[in-house]
């Protein structure tokens, strides 16, 4: 089973930019979808970004135009590139894995594995 490990996040004023990676390991990282998800405080867990195993990309409309997904299947690492930071992006971002990758998944519950979390404070 596929373990992932994000890293990336910290604190940044509006306007900032962050980029955010998650490392898998133990499975066959190439086969995966892989999405990032958000959870800001007093809220549920909201849709970010996903990329297929052929890299095809969902963004969700309040990040299209500054958040980018991608991956790199040589170094099995998805990533995140946040541009144009908000105080509302402020949240706990977590990678998440579905072992079908011929799809873009949007919901959390067609993902099986997840990471940890890491944390993205946008102050203003």
């Amino acid at each position: 089973q596929v373990q992932l490990v994000e890293s990336g996040g910290g604190l940044v004023q509006a306007g900032a930019s962050l980029r955010l990676s998650c490392a898998a390991s133990g499975g066959t990282f190439s086969t995966y979808g892989m999405a990032w998800f958000r959870q800001a405080p007093r809220k549920g867990l909201e849709f970010v970004a996903a990329i297929s195993r052929s890299g095809g990309t969902a963004h969700s409309d309040s990040v299209k135009g500054r958040f980018t997904i991608s991956r790199d299947n040589g170094k099995n690492t998805v990533y995140l590139k946040m541009n144009s930071l908000k105080p509302e992006d402020t949240a706990i971002y977590y990678c998440a894995a579905a072992p079908d990758g011929s799809r873009l998944y949007l919901r959390p519950d067609q993902y099986n594995r997840w990471g940890q979390g890491t944390q993205v404070t946008v102050s203003s």
